[in-house]
Order: C-alpha cells, then structure tokens, then sequence
C-alpha cells in the first residue's frame, strides 16, 4: 500500500512552548527565507554571509543568553535550546556559531560588570573564541601578556572580540595554583589584535567559518580575565546575574545543535520518502515496510534525545545552584547520549535514503556532513561515557582524561 499524502503528525514533539520559547522560535521562522536563500553560499564561502548574521542579530539571537543588564535575553535555558534546535533545523552551521554565542556570553556573568557591558552592551558584533589552553599568559604587573595560537575559531569574520585560553606563566614557567593544577584563564581581546589563518577546510559545519587565530603578543588587563576554575562553580550572586549555573554546567548548546540537524533529517527523509521510487519497485519509498519500520525507529531514538535534553534541562534550571558534581555528570552524559542519538538517526536516515543522499545539494547529505562533524565537540565526546562512569563509581568526576 503506498502513502499518497504526508500524514498528519501522529506523535506530539512537545508540550505547547511557554510564550517566550514561541517568540524567540517565531524570530528563528522569520528570518528562515534569509538562512535557506543563502546556505548554499556559506557552504561554498566556508563562512555565514553578512546578510544572514546581520538578520540573526537583529533578532538578537548572539546576545539571548547574556544578562539583561548587558542588553541580552536572559532567556530560559529551555527556550535556548529551542532557539538553537530550530535554527540548526534550517542550517546546522548557524545553530553552532549562536551556540557559541550563548557559551561565552555566560562568562559575562563572572567578569566585573563594567567589562561584561564593554563586550555584550556596546557593540553588537560577535564575541567568539577558543576554550582549548593553548596559549600563554605571561603575568605581569596590571594583568598578562598573552600569546598564542587557537583553533576552532566560529564566527571569526563577524566578531569584534575574541576569548582565548591559556596557561598562566610567571618568567615563562607555567605558574601552578593551591590544588596542584596549572592555573588557566580566560582572557578577553578586541579582535584588531589577533590574526586570522584560513585553515577551515572540513567535511562539514562549513559556513561556521571556524579559522584558527593567532595572538602575536599583547597586554590584556585583569579585569577582562577570569579564572578557568572559576567556571566550574556556580556565578556569585549580583544583581546583574543571568543564571545561578556554571560555565560549565551549561554546556548543553552543541547537543541542541545535533539534535536540530537530527530533526532536518527526518523531515528531509519524509518529504523525499513521499516523492521517490526506488528503481525496480512498485511503489514509493513511503510504501516500503522495511522503510516504516526503520523510519519509526529513528523517529523514536529523535525522541528519546528530546525528552532526554528538556528533562535534564529542566534538572538544570532547578539545580544550577545546589546540583553540585551530581548535576554537572548529568549535564555531560546527556549532551554525549543526545549526540550519540542524534548521529545514530542522520546515519540511518541517510542510508535509508539511497542513492539520494549521497548528492551535493540533498538536505541529507549536508545533515549527514554536519553532525558527524558537530559531534566531534568535546562538550558532546563520548568520553563523557568513561568519565562519568567512574564518577557514578564512587571515583573523582574530571572533564576530560
């Protein structure tokens, strides 16, 4: 038997979204025209448009989750997620360059506030960076003068400031702290400072534009620094606050990202199920049992990452504060879980497709391409797998070993 029509959804995604989640998802779905005109160029480009992260700041997408103090959203954790979902719906690559946006627009809440407001408040360029230490930060009276080499670098083209990693080093030995760690910090640059390097060659998130960069030798005063140890811990308590979350803790902007590329793929394979007929068959793709089976399968482990993702979200908005290590080992192996489904589903649905998928252009090809490369994302790596697993048995919880 051989579906004619696309079926009325039979499965509810999700409770009716709060009034703020539709508003935002409503900004997303008014500049969709703009995102889908100009994609194939930001995959040729290997960088997003001007025009199209112009229309993404104009909504005000770059700043939704910094302070209302600094001139941004404050949105719920739950309507950021949705924001970035439904963004990577339409392009995977501009869902992970706002990711980025909401991570470092978190620092804001840990920096004196007179900075937060120099880099969130007047200027409406991105603020994007490398969390990797692989700088140095030579401490000198006032501050550091800070070198170095970053990767990863999302967005360089349309930001005015950049946030680099680094170890601490005093007369060029890295300076070690009372825990026995080298110590790292955040530190903040103008962009007029640094230099790109065009080594964004990859298989897929081109238009992120993710070049590396580089930091020849300048002098960055304290008060546009922060501890990386810091980031562990929950903000303190100010007027000006956005979340009582950790840096850290609110790690969840790549998962949201394969999962809104998730939801592309599935309903890029619907559309081309409805239409296609295998060569040698009778019917359409839709009309295939093999293809119902599977597709409810996939349809499911989508699922199962969405109500994964909005419950531990909604652990977070309870628990930043008090969740301690507990909260924080939730957080990762939900991000890793989400992504692991997330590719699981692309992978499925691209190889239930056929030979369709596998062309330049196809909707699945590009998700595909995308999620196998925004799963790469140490926030997402399943290594989280190991280490919360020895947390979950009685040992130490690291982020990375």
């Amino acid at each position: 038997m051989s579906i004619a029509t696309p079926p009325a959804p039979a499965l509810l995604r999700s409770p009716d979204p709060s009034p703020e989640t539709a508003d935002w998802v409503g900004r997303v779905e008014a500049v969709a025209d703009v995102i889908e005109s100009h994609r194939a160029t930001a995959e040729e480009q290997r960088f997003t448009p001007t025009e199209v992260m112009d229309a993404l700041r104009a909504a005000g997408f770059h700043r939704m989750t910094a302070s209302r103090e600094f001139g941004g959203g404050q949105v719920a954790i739950s309507t950021a997620s949705a924001v970035l979902q439904a963004l990577s719906r339409h392009d995977g690559s501009l869902g992970w360059q706002m990711a980025v946006q909401g991570a470092v627009a978190r620092v804001s809440d840990y920096l004196p506030e007179p900075t937060s407001r120099k880099l969130f408040k007047d200027h409406t360029g991105l603020v994007i960076g490398g969390v990797n230490p692989s700088g140095a930060a030579e401490a000198v009276e006032g501050g550091y003068l800070l070198s170095g080499r970053w990767g990863n670098g999302s967005g360089y083209r349309h930001a005015d400031w950049l946030v680099t990693t680094a170890f601490v080093t005093q007369d060029g030995q890295r300076r070690i702290g009372p825990d026995g760690i080298p110590e790292i910090r955040m530190l903040f640059v103008p962009k007029s400072e640094t230099r790109m390097h065009d080594t964004w060659r990859t298989l897929g998130m081109r238009g992120t534009g993710s070049d590396d960069f580089d930091v020849p030798g300048t002098f960055v005063a304290t008060e546009y620094t922060v501890s990386n140890a810091d980031l562990f811990l929950p903000p303190p308590a100010r007027p000006s606050r956005a979340y009582p979350v950790s840096y850290y803790d609110f790690g969840i902007g790549a998962a949201a990202v394969t999962l809104g590329i998730a939801q592309d793929a599935l309903a890029s394979f619907k559309e081309l199920a409805l239409a296609k007929t295998p060569a040698a068959s009778g019917t359409t793709l839709a009309g295939s049992h093999t293809a119902q089976e599977k597709l409810a399968r996939l349809e499911m482990r989508i699922r199962l990452a969405e109500v994964l993702l909005a419950d531990t979200i909604g652990e977070l908005t309870a628990h930043g504060e008090d969740g301690g290590q507990g909260l924080s080992a939730l957080v990762r192996i939900t991000s890793a879980t989400v992504a692991e489904h997330a590719v699981e589903a692309v992978d499925g649905l691209y190889r239930l497709a056929g030979s369709s998928s596998m062309f330049t252009g196809s909707r699945l090809e590009k998700c595909f391409r995308d999620v196998n490369s925004a799963a790469k994302h140490i926030t997402v790596s399943s290594s989280h797998f190991e280490t919360v697993g020895q947390y979950l048995l009685g040992g130490p919880l690291v982020y990375r070993r």
